[in-house]
Parts: structure tokens; sequence; C-alpha cells
């Protein structure tokens, strides 16, 4: 038995397929029944039952599961406490955020971290904000970036970013002349959502008086995607300021104030309160704490277009 076979073990119990659980470790098929094989012998016991075409684990692969997880958790600790004898922070840094995050609001951090400890390798958890809240209380990953509130007595949290919701529309859109426009106004334009996440949940809730007559016209999975179709003329879109600055410096999109209604989005860095953490991640929280941080975005006028430097004197 070794880790490998357990990581591989585990995949396949989350895939339930070991063709899947292949493309996941980078085996193929056949080499992933060779581990499971291997383990079963092992063990002396049938890990999992191949019925059908889904693949689950026997009461022994369950309890195996439950101690693979320990297992696979305690030897990345085992490295990262090594690695922590060191007279500078190295290993993995292992924290979690968003894509939108991780691409408008953190690049500076995370070059700035770099520049402080190259030794580290910086990896990065992917998910919604309440994934990432589930993997920092079990401990597989060491801190997280997500929007606040979080309600979690075991987690310490420190906002470090607010971000104004404001109405992006093309340049060439009547709205985009406005000083700000109210709800009801957004509400007769044709409309691209999130699918899913907090902005969409925000949405919801304050286009439910105007559900009868909205035009949801795209449902899309990425920010990225939002602002294409945006800047393209397709639809108006509620979005964080920060995410839009690249399209309103370069004139393809504007950003417009929305009337009566202050909303923000904020971010904070959690991790757990009572976990002694890898020197790695409290040299990631020291710098994303102190008051000479590097800057988390770039900042944006009120009315949506690029705060310009004032003029110098003389």
């Amino acid at each position: 038995m070794d880790f490998d076979q357990l990581t591989t073990f585990i995949q396949v119990v989350k895939q339930r397929s070991f063709s899947r659980a292949g493309e996941k470790v980078f085996l193929s098929q056949s080499a992933v029944s060779a581990q499971i094989r291997q383990l079963e012998e092992h063990y002396g016991e049938q890990l999992l039952d191949r019925a059908g075409k889904s693949v689950r684990p026997t009461p022994a692969g369950e309890v195996l599961y439950e101690y693979a997880k320990r297992l696979l958790g305690l030897r990345d600790e085992s490295k990262r406490a090594v690695a922590d004898q060191a007279s500078r922070p190295r290993g993995e840094l292992l924290v979690g955020a968003n894509e939108a995050t991780c691409l408008y609001v953190l690049p500076e951090i995370f070059s700035e971290y770099h520049r402080r400890f190259p030794g580290v390798q910086i990896v990065i958890y992917r998910n919604f904000s309440h994934k990432i809240i589930e993997r920092v209380e079990e401990g597989t990953i060491d801190a997280g970036i997500v929007t606040l509130p979080v309600k979690s007595p075991s987690l310490r949290v420190h906002p470090i970013f607010r971000d104004r919701i404001m109405l992006m529309t093309a340049v060439d859109n009547p709205l985009a002349r406005r000083p700000a426009v109210t709800i009801a106004e957004i509400a007769q334009q044709p409309l691209i959502f999130p699918r899913t996440g907090f902005t969409r949940r925000m949405l919801d809730k304050f286009f439910r008086p105007y559900r009868a007559q909205l035009r949801i016209t795209m449902e899309l999975a990425s920010v990225g995607m939002i602002k294409r179709f945006v800047a393209a003329g397709l639809g108006v879109s509620l979005i964080g300021s920060s995410f839009a600055r690249d399209e309103v410096s370069a004139g393809r999109a504007a950003l417009v104030p929305i009337a009566n209604v202050d909303l923000w989005r904020e971010l904070g860095l959690i991790y757990q309160r009572n976990r002694s953490l890898p020197r790695a991640t409290t040299a990631f929280i020291d710098l994303l704490t102190s008051p000479g941080r590097p800057k988390l975005a770039g900042s944006l006028s009120a009315a949506g277009r690029p705060a310009r430097p004032p003029k110098r004197k003389g």
C-alpha cells in the first residue's frame, strides 16, 4: 500500500468511476484498476462494488476512505512542518478563492508574495465561497478569500476588500450617460446574469418585484464571458466595479451607479482559529492584513470612469 494507491482510491470513491478517477490522477483506466486491486489484496477485503455503471464503496471501503483522507492529510502536514524548519517560508501555500477574485482582485498580492517568498509554490483551490469555507474548516486548505459575511465559530475572519456593485453597460447604451439609474430602469433592459454565486443571489433578491417583466437573455458561468457580451451590447449586468476596470479604461464599457441602493461585495480572508498554520500561510496572512499591503484592485470614479490623478501645481 502506498500514497498513490490511496490517492487513486479516494478519487474513485469521489468520481464513482474508474475512468473519471483516472483523468483526475492522470492514469489509464487499467492502471487505476490495478492500483485498486493491489489495495484490496493488501487489506484482504473488497473495497468497491462495481455493479452497473457506477462504482460505490463497500462498508470496508467506506472505512478505508475516511482513513485514507486522514493519512494523506498527515502526509501533507508533515511536508509543511518540515518546510517550516527553513529560515524562510517554503513548501506550498494552499489558498482558496473563486476565479474572478483570482483574476481581478488578487494578482498584485500574489505577485508580491512570490517576490518575497520565491521558494513557496502557490496552489489555488478555485470554487464558490461556501465550498472554500468547508475546505478551510476541514483543514484541506490553509486559507481562503471568500465573500462575506462568514458565520463559523472555528474560523478567524479579516475583511480585506470592498467592491461596489454597479450597472455595466455597453458605451452606446443610453444608460451609460446617466449619472445613476434605478433598479426599475435596469429591469427594463435585456439582462445578463451570472448562473450561480453571491451576485446571482443578490440580483434575484433585488429584481424580485420586477420578476414578471424581466428579460434575462443570458445566464453565464464566468465574469469574463459576462463582460464580453455586455461590451458587445447584448445586455446589461450588475458587476463588481473592480472586475470591469479594464473594459472601462479601454472605453469598451461603462459603469453606472445604482440610485437609492448601496450595493457592495465584501471579501474576507479566512483561516482556522485554533490551528497551527504553516509559515507559508502565516506569511500570506501577514501580507494581506498589514497596513502597507499591495493594492488589491484598480480604483474607479463614481461615474464608472478611471479616476484621474490630481493635476500638478506649477
